[in-house]
């Protein structure tokens, strides 16, 4: 019995578990507010370019 709990205090493979799984999680933390701050502006973008490119495509649509 005792070797199974010596076994398992030095199993460290659930924490190497864990750590990977913050990891993740802060990563993905970043990825959404990165997201939300700059969502605004890369829509606007978007939009300014497609306003910008609109002319040019119509002559070939129309054609």
């Amino acid at each position: 019995m005792m070797n199974v709990i010596a076994r398992f205090m030095k199993d460290e493979s659930g924490a190497t578990a864990i750590e990977y799984g913050l990891i993740a999680a802060l990563i993905a933390v970043g990825i959404i507010t990165a997201a939300t701050l700059l969502g605004n502006s890369i829509s606007n973008l978007f939009n300014s370019i497609s306003t910008e490119m609109a002319p040019a495509a119509a002559p070939a649509a129309g054609g």
